[in-house]
């Protein structure tokens, strides 16, 4: 068997866990070697990339095909999709400014990130050397100061592979600082990155099935499986929920920390999730979605900590210009749900031998790679993928 007869162009990604690597290269077969030395190389290049990489976590927003909430006629989604379990916080959108801003010609960074006490980010440096540090304790709280136009150029660096990727194109296209000439939507790329529609956000926020324990029409009046009024958040020193709970809502300036009375807090530590389980879809900052709304205006909903009980609700709308920027302001993303069933050749896991009951080229993984499994890949793979 030859190395040669690989042709890699046909595996779109290989999944490799807790690789031994040194058990491989030692093995007596010189072509299991090659073989090893070869997933070595690979797996070393997708591990090591060029920039920090920030990593989102997601929740998956499933019954696709569900209704609208009949009192709103919000929240119908044909499909399933992943949405942000946390809004996109300081941290994160630092690391987004030190990639994509070290100019900044589109205004990314707003400089009450800085001056603002509820702002968490500064800017150090001039144009072309500008560097972008986090404030002391705000590095998980929720990002505001933020335009819908910095939520799309996020979503496309994010889709274009972080790093050096573009922020004008990709799932937004830009033909301006402030303007937009086209949505691309690829719903069968799980790489993909976009602001949630109202849609989306509605459904992930409020949306919880009769027959799975939800309210009798399949949704909620707050994004915290409930329809009693949440309880306001208060908050420690450093800015944690001080009373989390699964009503708990940081609104209506309880949560009073850094000398200010009310603020953004930590994201989830509220305790709070909506029945798909994203956390802060009530409170803490409202959040942008990709909807017009009324000429140019896009989408808000949620609430914010500095807003009443009215605002929480899912009649509650709220709409402004996509340049929009203020310190109750956020946003989360969103993106295609996962392939749950890969296509043959397309995912080669080489961590199973397709020896032990329910062990197949695509069963669960062992943690390991070992010649059998090697020789069970390559052999199953030039069988199978000609």
């Amino acid at each position: 068997m030859m190395l040669d007869k690989l042709d890699l162009s046909k595996i779109s990604h290989i999944r490799v866990t807790q690789v031994p690597f040194v058990q491989l290269i030692r093995s007596r077969s010189p072509q299991l070697n090659r073989i090893a030395l070869t997933t070595a190389c690979i797996a070393g290049i997708v591990a090591t990339p060029a920039f920090a990489q920030i990593t989102l976590d997601w929740v998956t927003v499933g019954n696709a095909g569900n209704s609208d909430d009949p009192t709103t006629g919000f929240g119908a989604v044909a499909y399933e999709y992943r949405i942000g379990k946390y809004e996109i916080t300081n941290t994160q959108y630092a690391a987004f400014l030190n990639a994509a801003a070290v100019s900044d010609p589109n205004n990314l960074y707003d400089t009450r990130m800085g001056s603002a006490p509820e702002g968490g980010i500064v800017r150090s440096g001039s144009s072309g050397s500008f560097t972008y540090s986090v404030k002391p304790n705000m590095g998980n709280k929720p990002v505001i100061f933020v335009s819908w136009l910095d939520a799309a150029r996020m979503s496309n660096w994010l889709t274009n592979g972080q790093g050096s990727g573009s922020t004008e194109s990709g799932t937004y296209t830009f033909n301006g600082i402030s303007s937009i000439s086209a949505i691309t939507r690829d719903l069968s790329n799980p790489n993909q990155v976009f602001i949630p529609t109202e849609n989306e956000w509605y459904k992930a926020a409020y949306h919880h099935p009769a027959g799975q324990g939800g309210d009798t029409d399949g949704y909620w009046l707050y994004a915290t499986q409930s329809n009693a009024a949440p309880v306001i958040a208060t908050a420690t020193g450093v800015g944690d929920v001080a009373n989390p709970g699964p009503s708990t809502v940081n609104h209506r300036n309880g949560a009073d920390w850094n000398g200010l009375n009310g603020n953004v807090t930590t994201v989830g530590s509220a305790g709070n999730t909506s029945f798909y389980g994203a956390s802060d879809m009530n409170g803490n900052v409202f959040e942008w979605n990709e909807t017009l709304v009324d000429g140019p205006e896009r989408g808000l909903r949620g609430g914010s900590w500095d807003d009443n009980l009215a605002s929480l609700r899912a009649s509650f709308r709220d709409e402004d210009v996509p340049m929009y920027q203020d310190d109750d302001v956020g946003f989360r993303l969103a993106a295609p749900a996962l392939q749950s069933t890969p296509e043959p050749c397309s995912i080669a896991d080489l961590t199973t031998d397709g020896t032990n009951p329910g062990d197949t080229l695509y069963g669960v993984p062992d943690g390991r790679i070992t010649v059998a499994d090697l020789t069970f890949f390559v052999e199953a793979w030039l069988e199978g993928c000609p």
